[in-house]
């Protein structure tokens, strides 16, 4: 009897010392989740095998879709199923909202803390307005984007401007001086294009002509204000654009996304191009009419108010169900790190989350525009932090785009979309 209970606690004890060995294989290796294209993943796993040489950490990666909906998808199953990986992972911007209402993202304030650095390095702002959710830092920019004013610097020139306009009403004039002329070689010229059709390009649009005129979209003690004298005199100039000034193409509000405008102003058919940084490589490609003729510079702003850039680009957070939390944080410190971040700008040539990065010489030779950059950056302005933004962003864009083609007076959008936005505030308040 003696013997058969030694042999059974002996049995016991080896399985439960095996099944203590697989809890401790599954959690050895720390997980990774990053979209893009292959080049990109490439590069990243170049990235997590430096930091496993040098931190002693495995890191196993998983190689999300290149497709931005589908990336989301795949995080929100595994946050919805409490799973421990991935670790890490980066978000759209525009996800930081609802992950972090969902309490899916471990607060990154420790990490920030024991750095010393704090959030100095980041870009203020940026942290501030997108990163910071209920008082705590959930997430840190690893791929900033915002919108810019591009302009054709021989134009300029050959018109007498000697830079480029800092207000709204200086590129009107600008542009009824030189498009009349450049109408008569080339009848499809135009003024100034940018992304009025209805998607969530014509959000970040919006909100660049309203905070410039010190308006925007406000959401306090869930009352959200977008029907306000700043923000209808910001649509009415957005109208008046494409129908009074006529320097923006009619086309504006039914196809103009960032590729349209894109390709519409490296065509040569436009003064100002407002678009996102990507824009400027494809610009002084070879095969690009306009390559050596373009600069950059802060989008304009109305009188009395300041230039603001729509944020965009990839944050990069740590999951609340993450059981490796402490290796965890390390690798977010290594990959928002100066040395890493700067890797990412000469190798892939993205734009940092870190301030520090656009000042550096060598990334300053290779890529002399970042200094414009960091400024465009200065002033970005996020959309609103919450998790129903989604909803919001379609009654807006919906009414917005209906003000561009006349069907609707930019007052009357702007008091339809806040009473419906006020109901979707109103839902999602009585559904938490």
């Amino acid at each position: 009897m003696l013997k058969e209970a030694l042999i059974n606690v002996c049995i016991v004890l080896v399985v439960l010392l095996g099944l203590t060995g697989c809890g401790k294989r599954e959690t050895e290796t720390l997980t990774l989740a990053v979209g893009g294209a292959p080049a990109e993943l490439d590069f990243w796993e170049e990235l997590i095998a430096a930091f496993s040489v040098q931190e002693g950490i495995t890191v196993n990666m998983v190689r999300h879709p290149t497709d931005t909906d589908q990336r989301r998808q795949s995080l929100v199953t595994s946050m919805k199923s409490r799973e421990t990986d991935p670790d890490v992972f980066l978000m759209d911007v525009a996800w930081v909202g609802q992950f972090a209402a969902s309490n899916w993202l471990e607060p990154l304030d420790s990490l920030l803390a024991a750095s010393q650095e704090g959030i100095e390095p980041f870009f203020e702002r940026v942290v501030k307005e997108a990163d910071t959710y209920e008082g705590r830092i959930v997430a840190l920019p690893m791929y900033i984007d915002g919108g810019m004013l591009y302009y054709r610097t021989d134009l300029l020139e050959k018109y007498g401007f000697d830079q480029p306009p800092e207000t709204w009403e200086q590129l009107v004039s600008y542009a009824k001086t030189v498009v009349p002329e450049e109408r008569k070689g080339n009848r499809s010229f135009s003024g100034f294009v940018w992304q009025g059709a209805q998607y969530e390009g014509l959000m970040c649009t919006f909100l660049e002509f309203a905070a410039s005129n010190q308006g925007g979209i406000v959401l306090e003690d869930g009352r959200i204000s977008v029907d306000t004298p700043a923000n209808v005199t910001a649509a009415r100039f957005m109208h008046d654009l494409i129908h009074k000034h006529k320097i923006s193409p009619p086309s504006t509000y039914t196809e103009m996304k960032e590729e349209e405008v894109r390709i519409f102003f490296q065509r040569g058919n436009a003064l100002f191009e407002r678009n996102w940084p990507y824009a400027w490589r494809l610009h002084q490609a070879e095969n690009s009419e306009v390559k050596g003729k373009v600069g950059i510079a802060p989008l304009p702003h109305f009188e009395g108010g300041e230039s603001a850039s729509a944020l965009g680009g990839w944050h990069i957070g740590i999951s609340r169900f993450s059981n490796r939390k402490k290796d965890a944080r390390r690798l977010v410190g290594y990959l928002t790190s100066k040395a890493v971040q700067k890797k990412v700008v000469l190798e892939l040539g993205w734009n940092p989350g870190r301030k520090d990065v656009y000042r550096d010489p060598e990334v300053l030779e290779r890529f002399p525009h970042f200094t414009k950059l960091e400024k465009v950056f200065t002033n970005a302005v996020a959309r609103p932090n919450v998790p129903y933004y989604s909803y919001l962003s379609q009654t807006l864009q919906s009414h917005l785009n209906a003000a561009l083609a006349g069907r609707e007076s930019p007052q009357e959008a702007l008091a339809k979309s806040e009473k419906e936005m006020q109901a979707t505030v109103n839902r999602y308040s009585k559904v938490n």
